[in-house]
Protein backbone atom coordinates (compact mmCIF):
# COMPACT_ATOMS: atom_id res chain seq x y z
CA UNK A 1 0.00 0.00 0.00
CA UNK A 2 1.37 3.53 -0.55
CA UNK A 3 -0.14 6.57 1.33
CA UNK A 4 1.23 9.81 0.01
CA UNK A 5 0.68 13.14 1.59
CA UNK A 6 0.12 16.32 -0.76
CA UNK A 7 3.25 18.91 -0.23
CA UNK A 8 1.44 21.63 -1.45
CA UNK A 9 -1.34 20.80 0.86
CA UNK A 10 1.28 20.81 4.03
CA UNK A 11 3.09 24.01 2.86
CA UNK A 12 0.24 25.42 2.47
CA UNK A 13 -0.81 25.02 6.32
CA UNK A 14 2.83 25.31 7.43
CA UNK A 15 2.57 28.97 5.49
CA UNK A 16 -0.63 30.38 6.66
CA UNK A 17 -0.04 29.32 10.12
CA UNK A 18 3.03 30.90 10.35
CA UNK A 19 1.00 34.17 8.78
CA UNK A 20 -0.94 34.02 11.98
CA UNK A 21 2.25 33.96 13.83
CA UNK A 22 2.04 37.43 16.08
CA UNK A 23 -1.86 36.69 16.71
CA UNK A 24 -1.12 33.03 17.89
CA UNK A 25 1.84 33.57 20.53
CA UNK A 26 1.12 35.70 23.44
CA UNK A 27 3.44 38.40 24.17
CA UNK A 28 6.15 37.66 26.92
CA UNK A 29 5.91 39.16 29.94
CA UNK A 30 9.45 40.36 31.64
CA UNK A 31 7.98 41.34 34.83
CA UNK A 32 9.78 40.20 37.59
CA UNK A 33 12.09 37.86 35.66
CA UNK A 34 15.94 37.90 36.00
CA UNK A 35 18.30 37.15 33.42
CA UNK A 36 21.18 34.76 33.56
CA UNK A 37 24.03 34.23 31.86
CA UNK A 38 22.94 36.26 28.31
CA UNK A 39 19.92 37.65 26.67
CA UNK A 40 17.20 35.28 26.55
CA UNK A 41 14.78 33.49 28.52
CA UNK A 42 16.28 30.89 31.46
CA UNK A 43 15.02 27.64 29.70
CA UNK A 44 12.90 25.35 31.47
CA UNK A 45 12.48 21.34 31.48
CA UNK A 46 11.06 19.46 28.90
CA UNK A 47 7.48 17.70 29.51
CA UNK A 48 7.65 14.18 30.84
CA UNK A 49 6.31 11.75 29.23
CA UNK A 50 5.78 13.77 26.96
CA UNK A 51 7.44 15.40 24.58
CA UNK A 52 9.71 17.64 25.37
CA UNK A 53 9.65 21.12 25.06
CA UNK A 54 11.71 24.31 23.29
CA UNK A 55 10.40 27.01 25.23
CA UNK A 56 12.32 27.99 28.32
CA UNK A 57 10.90 29.32 32.00
CA UNK A 58 12.81 32.13 33.94
CA UNK A 59 13.58 32.25 37.22
CA UNK A 60 10.90 33.85 39.60
CA UNK A 61 13.26 37.11 40.11
CA UNK A 62 10.97 39.63 42.37
CA UNK A 63 7.79 37.85 41.86
CA UNK A 64 5.92 36.66 44.78
CA UNK A 65 6.49 32.97 45.86
CA UNK A 66 3.45 31.39 46.53
CA UNK A 67 2.50 30.15 50.32
CA UNK A 68 3.03 26.29 50.52
CA UNK A 69 -0.49 24.86 51.13
CA UNK A 70 -0.79 23.17 54.98
CA UNK A 71 0.68 20.18 55.40
CA UNK A 72 3.26 21.11 52.55
CA UNK A 73 7.01 20.87 53.61
CA UNK A 74 8.29 23.76 53.37
CA UNK A 75 8.60 25.74 50.39
CA UNK A 76 8.99 23.67 46.94
CA UNK A 77 10.45 24.36 43.99
CA UNK A 78 7.69 24.15 41.59
CA UNK A 79 6.21 27.20 43.97
CA UNK A 80 8.81 29.50 42.53
CA UNK A 81 8.53 28.92 38.96
CA UNK A 82 6.24 31.54 37.19
CA UNK A 83 2.39 30.64 36.86
CA UNK A 84 1.22 28.69 33.61
CA UNK A 85 -0.39 30.75 30.96
CA UNK A 86 -4.32 29.86 32.74
CA UNK A 87 -6.91 31.59 33.26
CA UNK A 88 -6.18 33.77 36.16
CA UNK A 89 -7.01 32.17 39.54
CA UNK A 90 -7.44 28.70 37.73
CA UNK A 91 -4.82 25.94 39.07
CA UNK A 92 -3.50 23.21 37.38
CA UNK A 93 -5.70 19.88 38.03
CA UNK A 94 -3.46 17.31 40.12
CA UNK A 95 -2.43 14.58 37.61
CA UNK A 96 -3.73 15.73 34.11
CA UNK A 97 -0.13 18.13 33.36
CA UNK A 98 1.68 15.47 31.47
CA UNK A 99 3.36 18.70 29.85
CA UNK A 100 7.15 18.12 29.96
CA UNK A 101 7.62 21.73 31.00
CA UNK A 102 5.76 22.50 33.66
CA UNK A 103 5.40 26.31 33.54
CA UNK A 104 5.02 28.58 30.63
CA UNK A 105 7.41 29.70 28.67
CA UNK A 106 6.26 32.72 26.72
CA UNK A 107 6.56 34.58 30.81
CA UNK A 108 10.56 34.23 30.73
CA UNK A 109 11.15 35.01 26.69
CA UNK A 110 12.85 38.43 26.31
CA UNK A 111 10.76 40.71 23.64
CA UNK A 112 13.09 40.68 20.86
CA UNK A 113 14.09 36.55 21.12
CA UNK A 114 12.43 34.88 17.89
CA UNK A 115 9.25 33.72 18.75
CA UNK A 116 9.50 29.71 17.98
CA UNK A 117 11.30 29.64 21.82
CA UNK A 118 8.15 31.20 23.44
CA UNK A 119 5.37 28.49 22.10
CA UNK A 120 3.62 27.73 25.68
CA UNK A 121 5.41 24.94 27.13
CA UNK A 122 1.82 23.29 27.99
CA UNK A 123 1.49 22.00 24.34
CA UNK A 124 4.60 19.89 24.76
CA UNK A 125 3.28 16.49 25.55
CA UNK A 126 4.94 12.62 24.58
CA UNK A 127 8.14 12.49 22.24
CA UNK A 128 7.40 15.77 20.16
CA UNK A 129 3.99 15.15 20.02
CA UNK A 130 2.13 17.97 20.83
CA UNK A 131 -1.24 18.96 22.88
CA UNK A 132 -3.24 22.25 23.81
CA UNK A 133 -1.65 25.01 25.14
CA UNK A 134 -4.62 24.97 28.09
CA UNK A 135 -3.33 21.90 29.40
CA UNK A 136 -2.38 22.17 33.31
CA UNK A 137 0.97 21.61 34.95
CA UNK A 138 2.53 19.50 37.45
CA UNK A 139 6.02 18.56 38.84
CA UNK A 140 8.77 19.37 40.53
CA UNK A 141 11.20 22.46 39.75
CA UNK A 142 14.38 23.40 40.07
CA UNK A 143 16.94 25.73 39.14
CA UNK A 144 21.24 25.29 38.91
CA UNK A 145 23.23 27.44 36.79
CA UNK A 146 21.83 27.64 33.19
CA UNK A 147 20.11 24.46 33.44
CA UNK A 148 16.25 24.02 34.64
CA UNK A 149 15.24 20.73 36.32
CA UNK A 150 11.74 19.18 36.27
CA UNK A 151 10.52 16.06 37.96
CA UNK A 152 7.24 14.22 37.06
CA UNK A 153 5.17 11.10 37.90
CA UNK A 154 2.63 9.10 37.57
CA UNK A 155 2.27 5.56 39.68
CA UNK A 156 -0.64 3.36 40.05
CA UNK A 157 -1.36 0.07 41.90
CA UNK A 158 -4.11 -1.75 42.79
CA UNK A 159 -5.82 -4.98 42.54
CA UNK A 160 -7.52 -5.64 38.52
CA UNK A 161 -9.91 -8.15 37.43
CA UNK A 162 -11.64 -9.77 34.17
CA UNK A 163 -14.64 -11.59 33.73
CA UNK A 164 -15.59 -14.39 31.37
CA UNK A 165 -13.25 -17.47 30.59
CA UNK A 166 -10.29 -15.50 29.28
CA UNK A 167 -10.32 -13.06 32.16
CA UNK A 168 -8.28 -13.31 34.87
CA UNK A 169 -7.41 -11.11 38.35
CA UNK A 170 -4.25 -9.99 40.06
CA UNK A 171 -2.22 -6.91 41.99
CA UNK A 172 -0.76 -4.71 38.84
CA UNK A 173 0.90 -1.34 39.17
CA UNK A 174 1.75 0.65 36.01
CA UNK A 175 2.83 4.33 35.59
CA UNK A 176 5.99 6.41 34.82
CA UNK A 177 8.53 8.75 36.42
CA UNK A 178 10.42 10.88 34.07
CA UNK A 179 13.72 13.77 35.21
CA UNK A 180 13.85 16.64 32.00
CA UNK A 181 16.81 19.08 32.19
CA UNK A 182 16.74 22.31 29.84
CA UNK A 183 19.24 24.52 29.03
CA UNK A 184 19.94 27.96 26.66
CA UNK A 185 22.11 27.73 23.67
CA UNK A 186 22.40 30.94 23.44
CA UNK A 187 20.13 33.63 21.92
CA UNK A 188 18.02 31.36 19.46
CA UNK A 189 18.64 27.73 20.24
CA UNK A 190 17.84 25.88 23.42
CA UNK A 191 18.47 21.85 24.15
CA UNK A 192 16.93 19.36 26.49
CA UNK A 193 17.51 15.94 28.07
CA UNK A 194 14.82 13.73 29.07
CA UNK A 195 14.94 10.46 30.95
CA UNK A 196 11.42 8.17 31.40
CA UNK A 197 11.59 4.59 33.39
CA UNK A 198 8.95 2.57 34.35
CA UNK A 199 8.90 0.25 37.16
CA UNK A 200 5.94 -2.18 34.90
CA UNK A 201 8.61 -4.53 34.20
CA UNK A 202 8.61 -5.13 38.45
CA UNK A 203 4.86 -4.20 39.23
CA UNK A 204 3.09 -5.52 36.05
CA UNK A 205 4.81 -9.39 35.65
CA UNK A 206 6.21 -10.82 32.42
CA UNK A 207 2.81 -11.12 30.67
CA UNK A 208 1.19 -8.13 32.17
CA UNK A 209 -2.25 -7.67 33.54
CA UNK A 210 -5.40 -9.08 31.68
CA UNK A 211 -7.36 -6.54 29.73
CA UNK A 212 -9.97 -8.36 27.93
CA UNK A 213 -10.02 -8.34 23.89
CA UNK A 214 -6.31 -6.60 24.22
CA UNK A 215 -3.62 -7.77 21.72
CA UNK A 216 0.30 -7.26 21.02
CA UNK A 217 3.58 -8.34 21.82
CA UNK A 218 4.96 -11.95 23.15
CA UNK A 219 4.96 -13.72 26.20
CA UNK A 220 7.73 -17.04 26.42
CA UNK A 221 7.81 -16.82 22.79
CA UNK A 222 3.83 -17.09 22.82
CA UNK A 223 1.52 -13.96 21.46
CA UNK A 224 0.08 -11.92 24.39
CA UNK A 225 -3.75 -11.80 24.30
CA UNK A 226 -6.54 -10.64 26.82
CA UNK A 227 -3.65 -9.21 28.74
CA UNK A 228 -1.43 -6.02 28.85
CA UNK A 229 1.95 -5.88 28.12
CA UNK A 230 4.42 -4.33 30.77
CA UNK A 231 6.39 -1.64 29.22
CA UNK A 232 10.02 -1.39 29.19
CA UNK A 233 12.03 -0.53 32.52
CA UNK A 234 13.42 2.53 29.46
CA UNK A 235 10.40 4.50 28.03
CA UNK A 236 12.51 7.43 26.74
CA UNK A 237 15.93 8.85 27.01
CA UNK A 238 16.62 11.67 24.41
CA UNK A 239 18.26 14.80 23.26
CA UNK A 240 16.10 17.66 21.94
CA UNK A 241 17.80 20.95 20.01
CA UNK A 242 15.35 23.56 18.51
CA UNK A 243 16.86 26.35 16.40
CA UNK A 244 15.05 29.52 15.93
CA UNK A 245 14.96 30.09 12.29
CA UNK A 246 13.41 33.40 10.63
CA UNK A 247 10.34 34.92 12.84
CA UNK A 248 7.61 32.50 13.15
CA UNK A 249 9.90 29.37 12.13
CA UNK A 250 12.09 26.74 14.18
CA UNK A 251 13.73 23.82 13.27
CA UNK A 252 13.65 20.85 16.07
CA UNK A 253 15.59 17.68 16.58
CA UNK A 254 14.61 14.81 18.38
CA UNK A 255 17.25 11.95 19.24
CA UNK A 256 16.64 8.46 20.96
CA UNK A 257 18.46 5.31 22.03
CA UNK A 258 14.79 4.79 22.92
CA UNK A 259 11.68 7.48 22.33
CA UNK A 260 8.88 8.11 20.21
CA UNK A 261 8.70 8.76 16.73
CA UNK A 262 6.22 11.20 14.98
CA UNK A 263 3.58 8.79 14.58
CA UNK A 264 -0.08 8.72 16.56
CA UNK A 265 -1.59 11.03 19.18
CA UNK A 266 -0.04 11.36 22.38
CA UNK A 267 0.78 8.30 23.23
CA UNK A 268 -1.98 6.88 26.71
CA UNK A 269 0.04 6.91 29.44
CA UNK A 270 0.50 10.15 29.23
CA UNK A 271 -2.71 12.04 27.60
CA UNK A 272 -4.49 14.22 29.83
CA UNK A 273 -7.78 12.91 29.16
CA UNK A 274 -6.61 9.21 30.53
CA UNK A 275 -4.97 10.91 33.47
CA UNK A 276 -6.92 8.80 36.03
CA UNK A 277 -7.67 5.77 34.29
CA UNK A 278 -4.48 3.39 35.03
CA UNK A 279 -5.13 0.76 32.35
CA UNK A 280 -4.04 0.75 28.62
CA UNK A 281 -6.67 1.16 26.05
CA UNK A 282 -7.78 -1.62 23.47
CA UNK A 283 -6.53 0.32 20.55
CA UNK A 284 -3.01 0.50 21.59
CA UNK A 285 -1.50 -1.12 18.81
CA UNK A 286 -3.21 1.05 16.06
CA UNK A 287 -2.88 4.56 17.33
CA UNK A 288 0.44 4.82 19.90
CA UNK A 289 2.20 1.14 20.41
CA UNK A 290 5.30 2.68 18.71
CA UNK A 291 5.84 4.79 21.71
CA UNK A 292 8.71 2.91 23.43
CA UNK A 293 11.09 2.45 19.98
CA UNK A 294 14.60 1.71 20.66
CA UNK A 295 16.47 3.91 18.08
CA UNK A 296 14.63 7.12 17.13
CA UNK A 297 15.53 10.17 15.03
CA UNK A 298 12.87 13.07 14.50
CA UNK A 299 13.55 16.03 12.32
CA UNK A 300 11.06 18.72 12.67
CA UNK A 301 9.74 22.19 11.06
CA UNK A 302 7.38 24.63 12.66
CA UNK A 303 5.37 27.52 13.37
CA UNK A 304 3.64 28.78 16.25
CA UNK A 305 0.84 26.69 15.08
CA UNK A 306 1.46 24.23 13.21
CA UNK A 307 4.32 21.26 13.31
CA UNK A 308 5.91 19.27 10.46
CA UNK A 309 7.88 16.09 11.80
CA UNK A 310 9.33 13.13 10.05
CA UNK A 311 10.98 10.26 11.88
CA UNK A 312 13.60 7.86 10.58
CA UNK A 313 13.27 4.57 13.74
CA UNK A 314 13.48 1.49 14.57
CA UNK A 315 9.69 -0.54 13.90
CA UNK A 316 10.77 -3.67 16.10
CA UNK A 317 8.35 -4.19 18.81
CA UNK A 318 10.34 -4.32 22.14
CA UNK A 319 11.29 -8.24 23.21
CA UNK A 320 11.08 -9.92 26.01
CA UNK A 321 13.24 -8.63 27.91
CA UNK A 322 12.00 -5.40 29.37
CA UNK A 323 15.02 -4.56 31.30
CA UNK A 324 17.43 -3.57 28.29
CA UNK A 325 18.31 -1.30 24.82
CA UNK A 326 16.65 -3.28 22.20
CA UNK A 327 18.50 -1.73 19.33
CA UNK A 328 18.71 -2.50 15.75
CA UNK A 329 19.31 -0.20 12.40
CA UNK A 330 16.53 2.13 11.95
CA UNK A 331 14.08 0.62 9.29
CA UNK A 332 11.00 2.28 9.79
CA UNK A 333 9.50 6.10 9.10
CA UNK A 334 6.87 8.12 9.85
CA UNK A 335 5.67 11.63 9.01
CA UNK A 336 3.09 13.74 11.20
CA UNK A 337 1.09 17.17 10.73
CA UNK A 338 -0.22 18.80 13.67
CA UNK A 339 -2.09 22.11 14.38
CA UNK A 340 -2.90 23.70 17.80
CA UNK A 341 -5.24 26.63 16.11
CA UNK A 342 -6.39 27.75 19.18
CA UNK A 343 -4.99 27.05 22.65
CA UNK A 344 -8.24 24.48 23.78
CA UNK A 345 -7.21 22.46 20.52
CA UNK A 346 -4.54 20.17 18.95
CA UNK A 347 -4.97 17.89 15.66
CA UNK A 348 -2.83 15.44 14.29
CA UNK A 349 -2.73 13.09 11.02
CA UNK A 350 0.36 10.78 10.86
CA UNK A 351 1.15 7.71 8.54
CA UNK A 352 3.85 5.14 9.55
CA UNK A 353 5.44 2.26 7.46
CA UNK A 354 7.11 -0.48 9.75
CA UNK A 355 8.74 -3.13 7.60
CA UNK A 356 9.23 -5.75 10.29
CA UNK A 357 7.06 -4.65 13.47
CA UNK A 358 6.57 -8.19 14.86
CA UNK A 359 9.68 -10.16 16.35
CA UNK A 360 7.10 -13.34 15.40
CA UNK A 361 6.66 -12.56 11.72
CA UNK A 362 9.73 -10.32 10.85
CA UNK A 363 8.60 -10.42 7.67
CA UNK A 364 4.91 -9.26 7.93
CA UNK A 365 5.27 -5.01 6.91
CA UNK A 366 3.02 -2.79 8.30
CA UNK A 367 1.10 0.50 7.29
CA UNK A 368 -0.20 3.28 9.72
CA UNK A 369 -2.30 5.54 9.40
CA UNK A 370 -4.17 7.41 12.40
CA UNK A 371 -5.76 10.80 12.82
CA UNK A 372 -6.85 12.40 16.35
CA UNK A 373 -8.29 15.81 17.88
CA UNK A 374 -8.05 16.65 21.44
CA UNK A 375 -9.84 19.15 23.46
CA UNK A 376 -8.78 20.97 27.16
CA UNK A 377 -10.56 23.71 29.30
CA UNK A 378 -10.37 24.43 32.83
CA UNK A 379 -13.24 24.00 35.05
CA UNK A 380 -14.01 26.09 37.61
CA UNK A 381 -10.95 27.49 39.77
CA UNK A 382 -9.36 24.39 40.24
CA UNK A 383 -10.28 21.43 37.52
CA UNK A 384 -9.77 20.49 34.32
CA UNK A 385 -11.58 18.68 31.70
CA UNK A 386 -9.56 16.73 28.82
CA UNK A 387 -10.83 14.93 25.94
CA UNK A 388 -9.41 12.64 23.24
CA UNK A 389 -11.06 11.24 19.48
CA UNK A 390 -9.21 9.04 17.66
CA UNK A 391 -9.09 6.61 14.91
CA UNK A 392 -5.97 4.09 13.64
CA UNK A 393 -5.90 2.22 10.83
CA UNK A 394 -3.29 -0.81 10.31
CA UNK A 395 -2.90 -2.31 6.91
CA UNK A 396 -0.44 -6.06 7.05
CA UNK A 397 0.01 -7.49 3.67
CA UNK A 398 -1.26 -11.13 5.49
CA UNK A 399 -3.56 -9.49 7.97
CA UNK A 400 -5.54 -7.42 6.13
CA UNK A 401 -7.15 -3.97 7.16
CA UNK A 402 -8.09 -3.47 10.35
CA UNK A 403 -9.59 0.33 11.83
CA UNK A 404 -9.69 1.36 15.38
CA UNK A 405 -11.87 4.65 17.13
CA UNK A 406 -11.54 5.78 20.56
CA UNK A 407 -12.96 8.48 22.71
CA UNK A 408 -11.61 9.07 26.30
CA UNK A 409 -12.71 12.02 28.59
CA UNK A 410 -10.81 13.21 32.22
CA UNK A 411 -13.15 15.77 34.11
CA UNK A 412 -11.61 16.94 37.12
CA UNK A 413 -13.79 18.60 38.63
CA UNK A 414 -12.68 20.45 41.56
CA UNK A 415 -8.68 19.15 41.62
CA UNK A 416 -9.97 16.27 43.93
CA UNK A 417 -13.34 14.55 42.24
CA UNK A 418 -12.19 13.60 38.66
CA UNK A 419 -14.51 11.17 36.50
CA UNK A 420 -13.25 9.42 33.61
CA UNK A 421 -14.45 7.27 31.18
CA UNK A 422 -13.70 5.55 27.37
CA UNK A 423 -15.33 4.05 24.33
CA UNK A 424 -13.87 1.79 21.75
CA UNK A 425 -14.33 0.01 18.52
CA UNK A 426 -11.48 -1.82 17.17
CA UNK A 427 -11.40 -4.70 14.35
CA UNK A 428 -9.64 -7.94 15.80
CA UNK A 429 -8.64 -10.82 13.69
CA UNK A 430 -8.29 -13.92 14.60
CA UNK A 431 -4.02 -13.68 14.12
CA UNK A 432 -4.64 -10.56 16.85
CA UNK A 433 -6.66 -12.97 20.03
CA UNK A 434 -4.59 -15.94 19.14
CA UNK A 435 -7.99 -18.40 18.19
CA UNK A 436 -7.76 -22.30 17.29
CA UNK A 437 -7.67 -22.38 13.17
CA UNK A 438 -11.39 -22.94 13.01
CA UNK A 439 -11.22 -19.03 13.33
CA UNK A 440 -8.40 -18.26 10.68
CA UNK A 441 -9.11 -15.45 8.20
CA UNK A 442 -12.10 -14.20 10.54
CA UNK A 443 -12.22 -10.50 11.46
CA UNK A 444 -14.26 -9.65 14.95
CA UNK A 445 -16.00 -6.23 16.28
CA UNK A 446 -14.24 -5.78 19.91
CA UNK A 447 -16.12 -3.41 21.91
CA UNK A 448 -14.60 -1.66 25.18
CA UNK A 449 -16.51 0.46 27.31
CA UNK A 450 -15.28 1.62 30.92
CA UNK A 451 -16.00 4.57 33.13
CA UNK A 452 -14.48 5.07 36.96
CA UNK A 453 -13.72 8.06 39.37
CA UNK A 454 -11.00 9.15 41.34
CA UNK A 455 -10.65 11.15 44.59
CA UNK A 456 -7.78 13.06 44.77
CA UNK A 457 -6.32 13.23 48.45
CA UNK A 458 -5.11 16.76 48.97
CA UNK A 459 -1.25 17.58 48.36
CA UNK A 460 1.54 16.16 50.44
CA UNK A 461 4.54 17.81 49.58
CA UNK A 462 5.66 17.57 45.89
CA UNK A 463 2.97 14.88 45.68
CA UNK A 464 -0.96 14.04 45.35
CA UNK A 465 -2.18 10.88 46.51
CA UNK A 466 -5.37 9.45 45.28
CA UNK A 467 -7.94 6.41 45.69
CA UNK A 468 -9.94 5.47 42.69
CA UNK A 469 -11.82 2.81 41.00
CA UNK A 470 -13.00 1.74 37.51
CA UNK A 471 -15.59 -0.33 35.80
CA UNK A 472 -15.48 -1.60 32.22
CA UNK A 473 -17.67 -3.89 29.76
CA UNK A 474 -17.16 -5.71 26.55
CA UNK A 475 -19.61 -7.39 25.06
CA UNK A 476 -18.42 -10.38 23.21
CA UNK A 477 -18.66 -11.12 19.41
CA UNK A 478 -22.19 -14.04 19.32
CA UNK A 479 -18.85 -16.17 17.44
CA UNK A 480 -16.45 -15.98 20.33
CA UNK A 481 -18.87 -16.76 23.18
CA UNK A 482 -17.82 -20.06 23.42
CA UNK A 483 -14.39 -19.20 23.54
CA UNK A 484 -15.32 -15.96 26.33
CA UNK A 485 -17.50 -17.40 27.75
CA UNK A 486 -19.84 -14.55 28.90
CA UNK A 487 -22.09 -12.29 26.52
CA UNK A 488 -21.12 -9.22 28.75
CA UNK A 489 -17.76 -10.02 30.80
CA UNK A 490 -17.46 -7.18 33.69
CA UNK A 491 -13.72 -5.65 34.50
CA UNK A 492 -12.85 -3.52 37.13
CA UNK A 493 -10.08 -2.40 39.46
CA UNK A 494 -9.63 -0.61 42.69
CA UNK A 495 -6.34 1.82 42.43
CA UNK A 496 -4.08 4.27 44.27
CA UNK A 497 -2.33 6.77 42.21
CA UNK A 498 0.34 9.09 42.98
CA UNK A 499 0.60 11.81 40.80
CA UNK A 500 3.06 15.19 41.21
CA UNK A 501 1.16 18.30 42.60
CA UNK A 502 -0.01 20.89 40.88
CA UNK A 503 2.11 24.22 40.10
CA UNK A 504 0.61 26.73 42.53
CA UNK A 505 0.55 30.60 41.06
Amino acid sequence: MRTTLSAATLAAVLLSSQARASEAVPQPSHAGHAQEGHQGAKSSPEHAHGSHGDSGPGTAGEAPTPKSEPGSQGAHARDEVPAPDHEPGHDAAPGTGHSHHGHDATSSVEADAPSILSLPMAREASGTAWQPDATPHSGSHLSTGRWSLMFHEQLFGGYVGEGGARGAHRFAGTGWLMLMAQRPLGADSRLGLRLMLSPEPLTAGGKGYPLLFQSGETYAGERLHDRQHPHDLFMEAAVTYTQALAPGWGFQLYAAPVGEPALGPVASPHRASAAADPLAAIGHHWLDSSHISFGVLTAALLTPTAKLELSWFNGREPDEDRWDFDLRVPDSYAMRLTTNPTRNVSAQVSYGYMPSHDPLEPDEPLHRLTASVMYHRPVGTAGHWASTAAFGRNVGEHSGDTNAFLVETNLDLDGRNVLFGRAEYVEKTDHDLVLAESFHGSTFDTVGLSVGYLRNLGTWGDFVPGVGARVSVNPVPEQLRDVYGATLPVGGMVYLRLASAPMRH
